[in-house]
């Protein structure tokens, strides 16, 4: 069973509905459930979600808010930034399970997550420490050490993304599931004053942010759900490009996480497919 991909260039991977995945058309006014981590939650990108939990960083502009806009749904966005997959399954102190929003009237289901159980940002943030300063210190600080991931958390983190394909299927049979990719960072070659690491640094990076697409893509194709290939489609949007989907270092507005253009292409992304 393969995923579906999103995108005017890519085809349907083995020319069929996968099986799990409902033909669903919806309809304005539809249950649209959105989950995720900083990615999907908006990092600085704009004005907080009224009554939402501060630590979040929920944005009213985020890809979600977007896309319920355009189409018309009831959009439950449960996102938050320092989420992991943990986070979706669990209760994360006072906030609960986020995939406890997911109800058997929700028809949409869209998913960013995993960075965080592989440390993808702040590997980032620590790979640029010794070479920025920061609130004054000099270059040259002593700086913690990078843990890239390593095959087993590749392999767990998989493991979960399909825990939550399943769980969201189990609570909503009828639920259409998107994976929505993690926007590209990094230029596929050489480098810029936005994104401060050296030669080997950007290597374990890039390999770092191919792999956990390849899991995400491979936990879609498995639980049937549908993947949006973000990571590739925001090729040429990097942070050193002329028109980045996400920040390097110094962050407009956050560091090494999308910027508004990335929350508004994602989500003319996604409209234009399910329309």
């Amino acid at each position: 069973m393969r995923a579906i991909l999103l995108g005017g260039v890519f085809c349907l991977l083995g020319c069929a509905t996968p099986r799990h995945e409902p033909v669903t058309r919806l309809s304005p006014g539809a249950r649209y459930v959105a989950m995720g981590s900083s990615y999907a939650a908006g990092a600085q990108i704009g004005p907080l979600v009224p009554d939402s939990p501060k630590r979040c960083g929920r944005t009213q502009n985020n890809y979600a808010h977007l896309l319920a806009a355009r189409m018309g749904l009831d959009l439950v966005d449960v996102s938050c930034g320092g989420a992991t997959t943990a986070h979706i399954l669990g209760p994360w102190s006072e906030l609960p399970p986020q995939v406890d929003a997911v109800t058997p009237e929700t028809k949409l289901v869209t998913l960013t997550i995993g960075g965080n159980d592989l440390n993808y940002v702040r590997n980032l943030a620590i790979a640029a420490c010794g070479t920025i300063p920061s609130r004054g210190s000099p270059v040259g600080r002593v700086c913690p050490t990078v843990q890239w991931p390593t095959a087993s958390d590749y392999e767990a983190l998989g493991q979960r993304l399909r825990q939550i394909a399943r769980e969201v299927r189990r609570r909503s049979p009828e639920a259409m599931l998107i994976f929505v990719e993690y926007t590209r960072i990094l230029p596929d070659a050489g480098g810029c004053a936005d994104v401060p690491l050296d030669a080997s640094q950007m290597t374990a990076a890039r390999e770092t942010f191919r792999r956990m697409a390849e899991v995400t893509k491979q936990a879609a194709g498995a639980e049937g759900a549908l993947l949006l290939p973000v990571s590739q489609l925001s090729r040429g949007h990097d942070a050193c490009s002329g028109s980045p989907w996400s920040a390097g270092h110094p962050g407009r507005p956050a560091d090494w996480h999308p910027t508004a253009a990335g929350h508004e292409a994602i989500a003319k992304l996604l409209a234009a497919h399910l329309r």
